[in-house]
């Protein structure tokens, strides 16, 4: 064997690789597709003859020092339905050619650490692994509707513009992992429509330029690991964890979106919805978001120990509109969200939801959200009292001008609060409770005051005391005793005048307290009315 001198081809190389050569001077697709449709699967157990094979090591030097292109044409290499033999191993290589490979199968797996692409596509190829730890592309890199058996590794890589793996199919490697891209970049977006992963996939501190798209994935994860595992993940745009409405109109189920996915909010005619689904945990903790996290028709199945955890996440908005997870747990804690767009079934009960720290200035409920189901919320995330989490949800009512329920939340508070306390401050809680509705509801205590005056004056009408002094004194007029003896500070002329003995005097002292007591609360509604913030 001869290696080839300037632009010829080699002498050692098979009728299937000298097409391939020749294709690749003149940039044109080599096509060893069969005419049987059947037979060009190349996830099918049916094997390729040697006729639509082709040596990795020839591939890899066309790919590192390949010939030049012919007069008025790019080198470029574009294979369509070729099986790659033995291992292709371009690592720390400097790939200038265009890459592009359609429905294609490798022998074994596809080794490229290090190496730099300008674009490199590979389309529905059958890939046993692909190794690409500090990938460098300068422009996309494309894997749609591949299936790789034993993973794909992207840690470190730098994607110059978009990554798209749409469709793809990934089963876990050795350490259950099906996707590691830990500290990876992408420049724009990375779309991640309907993919089916049969592992964890890790995003741990990636980055991407403009947006995250999950859209009717679906994420399962092996024992002891997450399902998507991507703590302090920055996404520049917004993360979509949503479902798809896939369209017969707009394209073939099995076509790379845009086309078969409509992003719209209504369904069209011969459409059908994909949700997403997760099956195991979910960890964005310490996440940045600069526009949104979309959890819209989403399903979390979770088991007893596993969480959706949000912890200390950073975003203008956060959409939760997901299914109810039936196990498990949601955790918002530390979270700072401005605008909170929910619906009261999408979460779980009592111990199924933690929100110690969660800060948020926006509520839009998205149907019909009571406030009683609200006021479920917060109880839901407070297995034991906190005060916080009803003081947060007070001061965002009250902000929006719904005072009359931000009491009623404060007032929910005081309740709770009550269920901690010793007997003695639980039954005064109880007192205070019934009687003036520890003062959120000043009309209550009104009421009090009239029934008192009232009560006061039919009993004073009763029995007319003795003046202290017997020239010295206004007339006697019950109501207006009754009543200056409930409102305290004010003096309208009648006490301090009269003489009353036995248990007239107990009934006097118990008005007087009882006035202090309930004009202060009549005094703290008032000012609560009139204060915001």
């Amino acid at each position: 064997m001869t290696e080839p001198q300037d632009d010829e081809s080699p002498d050692w190389l098979s009728a299937a690789e000298l097409g391939m050569w020749q294709s690749f001077r003149n940039g044109s697709m080599y096509d060893l597709s069969a005419a049987d449709p059947l037979l060009n699967d190349p996830f099918s157990p049916r094997p390729w003859g040697t006729e639509r094979s082709v040596r990795a090591r020839v591939v890899a030097l066309l790919l590192l020092s390949g010939p030049a292109a012919l007069p008025g044409r790019v080198a470029a290499l574009k294979l369509r339905g070729v099986q790659i033999t033995g291992t292709l191993n371009l690592a720390g290589g400097t790939i200038a050619p265009y890459v592009e490979l359609n429905h294609c199968r490798f022998e074994n797996e596809v080794v490229l650490p290090e190496s730099h692409f300008t674009t490199l596509r590979m389309v529905g190829c059958a890939i046993p692994r692909l190794e690409a730890a500090r990938l460098h592309t300068e422009g996309d890199l494309h894997l749609p509707r591949c299936r790789v058996e034993r993973g794909i590794r992207l840690t470190d890589a730098q994607i110059g513009t978009d990554l798209l793996i749409s469709q793809i199919d990934v089963r876990p490697d050795r350490l259950g992992r099906a996707i590691t891209a830990d500290g990876m970049s992408v420049a724009q977006d990375l779309q991640a429509d309907q993919i089916e992963t049969h592992g964890e996939v890790s995003l741990r501190g990636a980055k991407i330029g403009v947006s995250l798209s999950l859209r009717g994935s679906r994420l399962r994860a092996p024992a002891g690991r997450r399902a998507l595992n991507a703590p302090q993940l920055t996404v520049e745009r917004s993360l979509y964890m949503t479902g798809a409405w896939i369209s017969d109109e707009t394209g073939a189920p099995g076509t790379t979106p845009p086309h078969g996915i409509g992003r719209v909010s209504t369904p069209l005619h011969g459409t059908r919805l994909q949700p997403f689904e997760c099956r195991g945990g979910v960890r964005l903790d310490d996440g940045r978001f600069g526009d949104a996290v979309d959890v819209d028709q989403a399903r979390f199945f979770l088991a007893a120990t596993e969480e959706l955890s949000l912890r200390r996440i950073v975003t203008p908005e956060l959409r939760f509109k997901c299914e109810r997870p039936e196990e498990g747990r949601v955790v918002l804690s530390g979270a700072k969200i401005v605008t909170l767009v929910d619906m009261s079934t999408s979460w779980p009960g009592p111990g199924g939801l933690a929100m110690g720290g969660f800060v948020y200035e926006n509520l839009v409920p998205f149907g019909h959200f009571p406030l009683l189901r609200r006021l479920e919320w917060v109880a839901a995330a407070t297995p034991e009292y906190s005060p916080e989490p009803y003081e947060r949800l007070a001061q965002v009512l009250r902000n929006s001008g719904e005072d009359a329920d931000a009491r009623e939340v404060l007032l929910a508070k005081q309740r709770r609060r009550r269920e901690t306390l010793p007997l003695a401050a639980k039954l005064w809680g109880y007192l205070q409770d019934w009687t003036v509705a520890y003062g959120y509801r000043p009309g209550r205590a009104a009421l009090w005051m009239a029934v008192l005056w009232g009560a006061g004056t039919i009993g004073f009408a009763q029995h007319a005391p003795r003046s202290i002094k017997a020239t010295e004194h206004p007339e006697w007029n019950p109501a207006l005793y009754a009543l200056d003896l409930l409102i305290p500070v004010i003096n309208l002329g009648q006490d301090g005048y009269w003489l009353l003995t036995g248990g007239w005097q107990w009934a006097a002292a118990a008005l007087v307290l009882l006035g202090w007591i309930l004009a202060t609360t009549v005094a703290t509604g008032a000012s609560r009315l009139l204060r915001r913030g």
